[in-house]
C-alpha cells in the first residue's frame, strides 16, 4: 500500500512552497466550505481545505497534486489549528498524496473482491506501461498506487484515476482507458462492462424484473405468496 510519509522538508521545498496562499477562487471556495459549520466548529473544515490546497497545487504543477508540508502548515493556520491535528488528518486518508505525483495519479484497488476478479492484472498491466509503485514516471504523466476498497466491490476490479472510476476492467479496457489519457482525452467513467450502466447483474437484472420497462405493483403478488 501506499507510503504515508510526508516529503523531506528541505530548503528547496520551501523556497517553492513557503509561500503558498489560496489564490482568489479557492479562498472563496475555501471559506464557503468553512461557513458550512457552526460558530466554533470551523475547524471541521479541515478536509474540504486540504483537497482544495492539493487541487491548487495540483493546477500549479500540472499533476493531481499533492500535499508539501508548508501547504498543510498553511492550512492549518487558516483554521487556527495545531499543524499535529491537520497532519494527523492528511496521513489517515489516502486521497491527500503526501509526496508528488504525476499528471494522472492511478490508484488499483487490491482488496479481496477485486483481487479476486483480477486486480494483480491491472497492477502488471500498469507496470507494462512504465509505471511503480509510489513513483512519478519518467514522462510525468502516472503515479501508480494499491489502495484499499473504494466502494466499487459488484464491478471489480476498478481503479480510481485523479476523480473517475473504471470498473469491471481487463487488459484491453485497462490499455484503452490509459491510452485515451495519454492522447489527452477523456474515456468513459464508470463501468466498461458493454450494456451494464451501473452496479445491476451482468447479463440484466434477476429480481424485480417486471419494473425493468415500467413501474409494477408487486404487492398483490407478494400477499398471494404470504
Amino acid at each position: 500500500m501506499a507510503d504515508r510519509s510526508l516529503a523531506p522538508d528541505t530548503p528547496e521545498l520551501r523556497e517553492r512552497w513557503g509561500g503558498f496562499e489560496f489564490t482568489e477562487s479557492y479562498r472563496a471556495r475555501a471559506d464557503r466550505a468553512i461557513a458550512r459549520y457552526p460558530e466554533g466548529r470551523q475547524r471541521s473544515a479541515v478536509m474540504p481545505l486540504l483537497d482544495l490546497a492539493q487541487r491548487q497545487v495540483g493546477e500549479e504543477t500540472n499533476t493531481q497534486g499533492w500535499l508539501p508540508l508548508p501547504v498543510i502548515e498553511y492550512v492549518a493556520d487558516y483554521l487556527d489549528m495545531p499543524v499535529i491535528r491537520v497532519l494527523e488528518v492528511a496521513t489517515f486518508y489516502f486521497m491527500y498524496n503526501l509526496r508528488p505525483v504525476g499528471k494522472y495519479h492511478v490508484q488499483v484497488c487490491g482488496t479481496t473482491p477485486c483481487m479476486l476478479r483480477g486486480s494483480d492484472g491491472l497492477l502488471a498491466t500498469c507496470s507494462k506501461r512504465g509505471m511503480k509503485k509510489g513513483h512519478v514516471s519518467e514522462d510525468g504523466l502516472w503515479t501508480l498506487t494499491e489502495v484499499e476498497c473504494m466502494g466499487n466491490c459488484a464491478t471489480a476490479p476498478m481503479v480510481q484515476i485523479n476523480d473517475d472510476n473504471y470498473e469491471d476492467l481487463t487488459y484491453d479496457r485497462t490499455i484503452a482507458v490509459l491510452d485515451a489519457l495519454a492522447e489527452g482525452k477523456q474515456p468513459k467513467t464508470g463501468t466498461q462492462e458493454p450494456g451494464r450502466q451501473t452496479s445491476e447483474p451482468v447479463g440484466g437484472p434477476t429480481t424485480l424484473t417486471a419494473m425493468v420497462e415500467e413501474n409494477h405493483d408487486y404487492r398483490d403478488e407478494w400477499e398471494k405468496a404470504v
